[in-house]
């Protein structure tokens, strides 16, 4: 009988050193519940980056307001109507 007992407590130590330490144990599921987390925070912010985008794109397909901003800031064009100045800094003296 205590053969028995001593092969079911072996047993039983090797199989909870397999649920808690192995592939596939405790360890491995806590590490991928970590990793999952990290990975919706990522989606998390792609997705507010991707509506920003998505709302700049819309703007300017849809309106005329975005486009023209983009126009003065990025290449500099002004209507046949407005005065364009352009203020130059000189170089600090170093």
């Amino acid at each position: 009988m205590r053969l028995i007992n001593a092969l079911l407590l072996v047993l039983v130590v090797v199989l909870q050193f397999k649920l808690w330490f192995g592939d596939g144990g405790l360890r491995d599921k806590w590490q991928l519940e970590a990793a999952v987390l990290e990975q919706q925070a990522d989606n998390a912010s792609l997705l507010l980056r991707n509506k920003v985008l998505a709302s700049e794109v819309w703007d300017l397909k849809n309106g005329t307001e975005a486009l023209e901003e983009r126009a003065r800031n990025e290449l500099g064009l002004v209507e046949p109507d407005q005065e364009f100045f352009q203020v130059v800094e000189s170089p600090a003296k170093g």
